[in-house]
C-alpha cells in the first residue's frame, strides 16, 4: 500500500519550490518558437515591420533570451541544441548529433552561395558590406536588375538549384529570416545574414 504521507511531502516540496519555467511561458508562445525553428528559420532580435517600415523588437527572441536555460533544456530533451549567437543577435536550432543530414548540408550550401554572390556584387560596386545590413541601404532595384542580368551569377544560382534565379534565391533567404524585404525592389540582410556573410568573407580571406 503506498505511503500517502510520503506523497504529501513530495507534493508539498514541489509546491514550495520556485515557480517553474513552464508556468512562466504560454504554450502558444512555445509553439510559435517551435514552428519558426521547424520552418528552418533563425530567430533574430529585430524583425522588419512592413506596416511601419522599420525594424522592431522580436518578442520571440526576447522570450528565448529571458528564458534561455528553460528552452535549452526543452530542446535538449527533443534531441536538438538551441544555439545563441550573441554577435549576430539570433538563435537557431541544430541537431545534437555530430552527423549532419544531407538536407541540412544542402540548405547551408544554398544559403552560402546566395550570401557570397550578394557580398561579391556589393563589394565590386565599391560599397562597404556593412551597408547590406541597413534598411536604408542594402540592395536596391538597380542592384537586383544588374545581378539578374549577369550570366555568371545566373549560372551559379542554377548550380545551387535556384532555377528561377535571383528572385527565388532571395525568397529562400527571406523565409529563413536572413534577409528582409524593405519594399518593392529593396532587400537588406538581417543581423543573422550579416553575421553569416562576415563569417564567409573571413573564411575566404584566410583560404
Amino acid at each position: 500500500m503506498p505511503d500517502f504521507s510520503d506523497m504529501t511531502e513530495t507534493e508539498n516540496s514541489l509546491s514550495a519550490a520556485p515557480v517553474g519555467s513552464f508556468e512562466q511561458i504560454l504554450p502558444a508562445h512555445s509553439a510559435a518558437i517551435y514552428r519558426e525553428f521547424q520552418a528552418g528559420r533563425v530567430i533574430v532580435r529585430d524583425v522588419w515591420d512592413n506596416n511601419r517600415s522599420e525594424l522592431r523588437a522580436n518578442s520571440l527572441y526576447n522570450l528565448l533570451y529571458n528564458h534561455l536555460s528553460h528552452f535549452r533544456t526543452f530542446y535538449e530533451h527533443l534531441g536538438s541544441e538551441l544555439v545563441f549567437n550573441e554577435t549576430g543577435a539570433f538563435f537557431f536550432l541544430k541537431e545534437s548529433s555530430d552527423d549532419e543530414s544531407e538536407e541540412h548540408d544542402e540548405n547551408a550550401f544554398r544559403v552560402q552561395v546566395v550570401l557570397l554572390l550578394i557580398g561579391r556584387y556589393f563589394a565590386r560596386s565599391g560599397r562597404d558590406l556593412d551597408y547590406l545590413g541597413r534598411p536604408d541601404a542594402g540592395l536596391n532595384e538597380q542592384d537586383l536588375e544588374a545581378m539578374a542580368g549577369d550570366d555568371e551569377y545566373q549560372d551559379i544560382l542554377r548550380a545551387a538549384r535556384f532555377e528561377k534565379g535571383l528572385t527565388e534565391a532571395l525568397d529562400y533567404l527571406e523565409k529563413r529570416n536572413l534577409v528582409f524585404r524593405a519594399g518593392a525592389g529593396r532587400y537588406f540582410l538581417s543581423s543573422a545574414g550579416q553575421y553569416f556573410l562576415g563569417q564567409l568573407v573571413q573564411e575566404y580571406e584566410q583560404a
